[in-house]
């Protein structure tokens, strides 16, 4: 069994060569520049991980885990654009450093890239895997909207908010896992099960990325610390303080939310310390990963063979960047 890192290594080495032409350079250049960014590549590498737990890695996981890894950028990249977001990892994002129109190309031409080598995987898993790969990617496209539709809304029950980041991140994680899994040929039981410790592992993961987003050291998490506040996005955070504040901190809040006043971070988080949500965020957080726990416990394989997993996934959980 390998190691979360030595399998992100292996990933790495793999995924440094170039996958797309030289020219037109003006479009192929921009992919490049936020393909070098890095990221912590765990969507591809869960891949890998899946396969492996199932048996020797079928060598077509790592193709796999190319496409996850393009797909995976691509939505980053309109994301984004869509979030008017200046930073990604530390650095400029696509659209500010080039210009908007051709941050959605340079995306368009990524997924179509994710879709070759999806095509490079034999016959026998290609429809279950193809299947999974084209359900996920509009998922994760239904999520997006879902959470931009919410900017516009007054109110949002956790429930739908769980139910968009089910959708907008979870399904990836899920996704990765169970092709992964599919291509050692995994039975039906062990494939539900992998892909729901994925479900509940990526709600765990959404639930320390908003906490992070607001509460993080920006210099260890690489991006604009309070860029969802600033955005009024509906975050776990956000929704269990409209529900736990009292009447003056309500109307502190709507205040803070009818504009982009200055202080308006420090404001926002002055109220969400009252309010108790960092706490609350983080007994979230250990429910959700519970619940992975156990379906990851209920897989049909020694339990040796869950080690890599466990700790990736504790570590997802207990990051600050």
């Amino acid at each position: 069994m390998h190691s979360f890192e030595e399998l992100s290594g292996l990933f790495a080495t793999r995924f440094k060569q170039s996958h797309f032409p030289e020219q037109p350079a003006t479009l192929y250049e921009p992919n490049n520049y936020f393909l070098q960014l890095g990221g912590k590549r765990v969507r591809p590498v869960l891949c890998v991980m899946g396969s492996e737990l199932f048996g020797d890695i079928n060598p077509e996981a790592w193709e796999v885990a190319t496409a996850i890894e393009l797909f995976h950028n691509f939505t980053l990249i309109h994301d984004d654009i869509m979030d008017k977001a200046p930073l990604r990892r530390g650095m400029q994002t696509v659209h500010t450093k080039y210009n908007e129109s051709t941050a959605i190309l340079a995306g368009d031409v990524m997924l179509v890239t994710a879709y070759d080598y999806i095509n490079r995987i034999g016959t026998e898993h290609l429809p279950a895997v193809l299947g999974l790969f084209n359900r996920t990617a509009r998922e994760v496209c239904e999520g997006q909207q879902m959470d931009m539709d919410f900017e516009n809304r007054s109110e949002v029950t956790l429930e739908a908010y769980l139910h968009m980041i089910e959708l907008k991140t979870s399904v990836l994680i899920a996704a990765a896992l169970k092709m992964g899994a599919i291509l050692s040929g995994a039975g039906e039981r062990n494939l539900e099960l992998i892909y729901s410790f994925g479900l509940k592992l990526g709600l765990a993961f959404q639930v320390q990325d908003d906490y992070l987003d607001a509460f993080g050291d920006p210099s260890k998490f690489g991006k604009q610390v309070g860029g969802d506040i600033l955005a009024n996005k509906k975050t776990f955070l956000l929704i269990h303080a409209l529900e736990a504040c009292n009447e003056r901190q309500r109307l502190e809040l709507d205040r803070w939310l009818a504009g982009n006043e200055p202080g308006k971070v420090e404001g926002v988080l002055k109220l969400f310390r009252e309010c108790g949500v960092d706490a609350w965020a983080l007994e979230l957080k250990n429910k959700f990963l519970d619940e992975a726990w156990k379906h990851l416990d209920d897989i049909a394989v020694q339990s040796h063979r869950k080690e890599p997993l466990t700790k990736l996934a504790q570590f997802l959980v207990q990051r600050d960047y």
